[in-house]
């Protein structure tokens, strides 16, 4: 396995994992200094904070959610010690992708249960790996679908439509069976036969049955794949945990005012530190969504009344109140409370965290404050790009480095089909141009002589004759490159590979194409073997 800095598009991220002063300042703990880990663990043991959820309703809570989607008894093994006052957790999350969605989100759980292992052997207690969905989040058009890359190295999407059209949590639209196994006819067709492809259509079809939302089938897949090594599950949106969540929700209500004061004192240090805000914070947002007319509705305060942005449903503080206390399903946590309320659950020694997470999570150090709390420590999580043998074989055959694709693949590209320009079509068409210049440019100067408008015919003519000699030249380009054909499809599939729709390979395939391919030995070895978590980008070759 190679290791490669690619650099991110979030520079708060970048300077936060290369530990520089002014982004160190807006957090409390880096992840790369054992001593923050140390006061870390020494803090939650000190029990500063007095809103915490209930332990024993919290296991409750988890056991149930995680029996339910087929977690295996190491999950649950795990869950039973978090009864326990000195168990600690990594805890990190992603929305319910189609079919596991991107393999980003593998290598978050990866993340996620290498640092729970680590940590428990360090500190000799349990260290509880935690992987939050997040169900309630509507978008469901950035989770409805997939892309694998075809056997015609064309970029397939994958989709599933949504069921309804109404703007609601994920997690509360369960998708018809004919749409499920619509999508898992279009993946079937996709991949190639393999040994594999039989018993993984199977379990992906198990995940779908019983009316499934994408939630649930996430769930089960994501049991299916790390519930052996002790991964434990839960639906941000599931009604027994916002149950639990009853009380924090209060406080998010009764202290909404100085809750956005918080977020906005930390976006003034963010901007003052030079950075650009991942979210925009506004003095009237609320930082909830509550659930009315079967959608799921960003609050704003107006005066004395929490309303929609339509202004179709409105609620005073009394009310909104009365919903956290007697129906808490009916809330819903932002970007910004949801930090807030995984800090309330559990006993988070620290959060795994994407380069954009990050950066939101630096406008909640104050509103952590606010509340008692104090913000984990972030880790990164882990960065992979995933070369198969034969796209390995093509880059050492061309000469192609892993920078090389991500930096100056047409360059490099032109450069090799210049090398095998025997003929050196370019230069000689060049020089023919130049001297059909230096001969014609004379003779159609002195047309003048005769007149100007000879003068002009004869200028045309001279453009006309040059674009006919581009026109050979590119005919013959075009004609040399189809000799190269086979390379041209080979270095178009290093390009796919590793750089599909000009983004990093991790954010846009899924896992399911190189689990067909080659099992699941690929995914245990990035579990089982120790990869350190320090922000860089490595390349497994399969």
């Amino acid at each position: 396995m190679e290791t490669f800095h690619w650099k991110k598009n979030q520079i708060l991220a970048e300077d936060y994992i290369a530990q520089s002063d002014k982004a160190k300042a807006l957090f409390p703990f880096h992840f790369g200094n054992t001593e923050d880990w140390q006061s870390r663990v020494n803090w939650l043991d000190e029990g500063k904070t007095s809103l915490l959820a209930d332990r024993g309703r919290l296991v409750q809570v988890l056991q149930t959610y995680n029996k339910r989607i087929g977690n295996a008894q190491a999950a649950i093994d795990h869950i039973a010690a978090l009864a326990d006052k000195d168990t600690l957790a990594i805890v990190g999350g992603q929305q319910a992708g189609l079919f596991g969605g991107q393999l980003l989100v593998l290598y978050k759980a990866i993340t996620i249960l290498q640092l729970a292992r680590e940590w428990s052997g360090k500190l000799q207690r349990s260290v509880v790996p935690i992987f939050w969905i997040a169900g309630e989040d509507h978008d469901f058009d950035e989770v409805n679908h997939m892309y694998a890359l075809s056997n015609m190295q064309q970029i397939e999407k994958i989709k599933v439509d949504h069921p309804t059209g109404r703007r609601t949590s994920v997690s509360r639209l369960p998708i018809d069976p004919e749409a499920w196994q619509d999508a898992l006819t279009a993946l079937d067709q996709s991949l190639m036969d393999t040994e594999f492809k039989a018993t993984l259509i199977a379990k992906l079809q198990a995940t779908t049955e019983g009316g499934a939302t994408l939630s649930d089938a996430f769930a089960r897949w994501m049991a299916i794949l790390f519930g052996e090594y002790g991964l434990v599950l839960i639906d941000s949106d599931e009604p027994s945990l916002r149950a639990l969540e009853s009380s924090m929700f209060e406080q998010l209500v009764v202290q909404n005012e100085v809750l956005t004061a918080s977020l906005l004192k930390s976006q003034d240090e963010v901007k003052h530190a030079g950075y650009g805000v991942q979210a925009e914070i506004t003095n009237d947002g609320a930082n909830l969504f509550v659930f009315a007319g079967g959608q799921r509705l960003l609050l704003h305060r107006e005066n004395e009344h929490f309303t929609d942005k339509k202004k179709e449903y409105s609620f005073t503080k009394e009310q909104l109140h009365d919903l956290a206390v007697t129906t808490p399903e009916q809330l819903s946590n932002n970007v910004m409370s949801r930090p807030l309320m995984q800090e309330f659950l559990f006993p988070v020694l620290a959060t795994v965290l994407g380069p954009g997470e990050i950066a939101y999570w630096a406008l909640t150090k104050h509103a952590f404050e606010q509340f008692g709390m104090k913000m984990p420590i972030l880790a990164p999580r882990l960065e992979f790009t995933l070369i198969e043998g034969t796209v390995q074989k093509q880059m050492n055959k061309y000469g192609f480095s892993f920078e090389d694709v991500l930096e100056r693949f047409e360059r490099k590209k032109q450069e090799w089909l210049d090398a095998q320009d025997t003929l050196h079509l370019n230069e000689r068409f060049d020089a023919v141009k130049t001297e059909f210049r230096d001969i014609y440019e004379p003779l159609v100067e002195s047309l003048a002589v005769i007149n100007p408008g000879v003068k002009k015919l004869g200028e045309t003519n001279m453009m006309k004759i040059l674009e006919q000699i581009d026109f050979l030249h590119n005919k013959a380009g075009e004609a040399y490159k189809i000799q190269f054909e086979a390379t041209l499809r080979q270095l178009e599939r290093i390009r796919l590979t590793i750089l599909p729709l000009a983004k990093p390979q991790e954010r846009v395939y899924n896992g399911c194409a190189y689990m067909n391919r080659y099992g699941n030995d690929w995914l245990r070895d990035l579990l089982e073997t120790p990869v350190p978590v320090d922000g860089l980008h490595r390349v497994y070759y399969l």
